[in-house]
């Protein structure tokens, strides 16, 4: 279907500009301009790295601050397409909330108005097909470079080229029409003509994604005499709310959260654009009134436009920004998640298709995932020793829990893994390998360390499932000494599963230092005592050779599980995190180190 309209569109439009090279030149301009603008897009995406994420943090603290992050991002980039993207992953990705989001797209809306000044105000009354040849030239000259940097603003370059290149062109069609065709006639006066030319804007920013082309396209054909000035301003309240349709479909592989902050757009364009409808002639009055305030002459509708543009979104923030948080309880309300069966098969919490748009986002989304999926695996490993996450967490002495949790937890770690690992561990891999593809330059610094985690995760589990049959096994044994050893390793998995969960739960970069080189020391400690009580077990044949064969295996799976998990929080917190990987790396004790303390304390327990 789709592609029988596209060939129908090709036919249609190749008619159109047969019959009239005027509508070729402005369909041409709209085509160079769009191009321009996706340019445009290109180059910031290359500076978008870990800049956006440090400056988020530091505009996070109020909604103005947003509010104020949104307006400078669109102001540089000239997209409130792509700011409403770039918000939209960094919502579904957790690095900042639905309220900051809002925020973003209010600064957004008034961001636009900035450009629109410029084409009003020059762009129109200047030649800007001198300055765009230069930009297209060293634009080229800079996108055949190495550097990212130089590419980026070869990009940029080239995008703010193209948009002059397809403005001029733009202009000189409408000049054209002026001799052969009076788009004037076909003005509809009154209410009925405001809503027709509203939807007409709307329709128009839907099919060319663009708001920034169609107020170019508007600004034209007004400075033209071809249009109505009562009709751009219709057009131009219809292109705000056309705009939000960028942002519904950028929303449609997103989590929750993303769909919320693309319908809080879609809500805040169109009730604002629904209500000023009513208001068009009054808007034209105030406009009248104040444009000599701000030194514009009465005759300049093209300047007036773009106040009244400037008005509208301003009445965007004025009538939204007190509503944020009504908003985001509506939002939250109208996009409850439903209740989850607990046999239904666990899935990803914050992978999407959004999230791999940027470095910082895509990082993010797979390092809350992995997390999600520690937190899967760590559960069976407590239940494969008989005990409960809850155990784990708890504040009660070890030798307690093993008390309270004498008798063996029988548990299908099979169907676990299918039910709650499987599906969380195929689709990290996937977008990890995605992500490491599309942003090649840092994926050994970020990606591969958080892949190789989800691998040691799924690694200690299998560990722990051969553990499972003996220890079930040996826990009811009649032979206290093989049953006192078991509890042995199902003492220090859990000490060893406790320190973990600190290291996950903490920000403290010392803090994870030392809990990392504690895990370190205790894995190697255990093992040596491990070896000690197993001779001596042997030696004085109070286990039998069957039992010393189970233990000498389930003390190997036990040291796997640990040094597994150890690789996993290695990975994720020191490795993953590169702007302090390598200070942290040189404060952990290394091989020599611990063997060395681990040497001492055999020779004090010795003497």
């Amino acid at each position: 279907m789709k592609r029988w309209l596209l060939f129908g569109a090709i036919i249609l439009l190749s008619y159109t500009f047969f019959q009239s090279k005027n509508l070729l030149l402005i369909a041409a301009g709209v085509a160079i301009f769009l191009f321009g603008m996706k340019n445009l897009e290109e180059g910031f995406r290359f500076f978008i790295g870990g800049m956006l994420d440090k400056f988020l943090k530091t505009m996070s603290d109020t909604l103005y601050k947003n509010i104020l992050f949104g307006t400078i991002i669109t102001t540089l980039m000239q997209s409130s397409g792509l700011v409403a993207v770039i918000a939209i992953s960094f919502i579904s990705a957790g690095l900042i909330g639905l309220a900051q989001g809002i925020g973003i797209i209010l600064g957004a809306n008034i961001g636009t108005t900035t450009g629109i000044w410029l084409i009003a105000g020059l762009g129109l009354k200047i030649n800007i097909a001198t300055y765009a040849l230069p930009m297209l030239v060293f634009g080229m000259l800079f996108i055949f470079q190495e550097s990212k940097r130089l590419k980026g603003i070869g990009y940029a370059l080239a995008g703010l080229g193209f948009s002059f290149l397809g403005i001029a062109y733009m202009k000189d069609g409408f000049d054209a029409f002026k001799e052969t065709i009076d788009l004037t006639q076909y003005a509809a006066d009154g209410y009925t003509g405001i809503v027709l030319f509203a939807l007409i804007g709307a329709g128009m920013t839907v099919v060319m994604q663009s708001s920034h082309a169609s107020l170019v396209l508007i600004l034209t054909a007004l400075s033209a005499s071809q249009i109505t000035y009562e009709n751009a301003v219709a057009l131009t309240i219809g292109a705000n709310i056309g705009t939000t349709v960028t942002a519904v479909l950028g929303a449609l592989g997103a989590g929750d959260d993303g769909k919320k902050l693309a319908t809080a757009h879609f809500l805040i364009n169109t009730l604002t654009g629904l209500l000023l409808v009513g208001f068009v002639p009054q808007s034209i009055r105030l406009i009248d009134l104040s444009a000599p305030l701000f030194g514009i002459s009465t005759y300049d509708e093209t300047l007036k436009l773009a106040l009244y543009h400037t008005y509208f979104n301003f009445t965007c923030v004025l009538l939204f920004a007190p509503l944020v948080q009504g908003l985001v309880r509506l939002l939250d309300h109208f996009f409850k998640q439903k209740a989850t069966d607990e046999n239904a098969r666990d899935d990803v919490l914050f992978i999407n298709d959004v999230a791999l748009d940027f470095p910082d986002t895509a990082y993010e989304t797979l390092f809350k995932e992995t997390k999600h999926l520690y937190n899967n695996v760590c559960d069976i490993i407590a239940q494969g020793i008989s005990v409960t996450k809850e155990d784990i967490s708890s504040g009660m002495a070890i030798d307690d829990i093993l008390t309270h949790r004498k008798d063996p937890l029988y548990v299908n770690m099979d169907a676990y893994y299918e039910r709650r690992i499987k599906e969380i561990y195929g689709k990290i891999i996937t977008f990890a390998i995605m992500a490491q593809g599309k942003f090649s330059d840092i994926s050994e610094r970020q990606f591969i360390p958080i892949k190789n985690a989800t691998i040691g995760m799924v690694e200690a589990f299998k560990a722990s499932k051969h553990m499972q049959k003996n220890m079930l096994r040996y826990l009811e044994s009649d032979n206290e000494y093989i049953q006192s050893e078991y509890n042995h390793i199902r003492k220090n998995l859990i000490k060893y599963l406790r320190t973990l969960q600190m290291i996950f739960n903490t920000a403290e970069d010392d803090v994870i230092v030392l809990l990392l080189s504690k895990l370190k020391l205790d894995a190697q400690n255990y093992d040596i005592a491990a070896n000690k009580s197993l001779d001596n077990l042997i030696r004085t044949n109070k286990i039998t050779y069957t039992m010393a064969t189970s233990l000498m295996n389930d003390t190997n799976y036990a040291y796997t599980v640990a040094s597994e998990l150890f690789k996993v929080a290695h990975a994720l917190f020191v490795h993953a995190n590169t702007e302090s990987s390598e200070s942290k790396e040189a404060l952990i004790l290394n091989e020599n180190e611990v063997n060395d303390l681990t040497h001492a304390s055999s020779q004090r327990s010795s003497s």
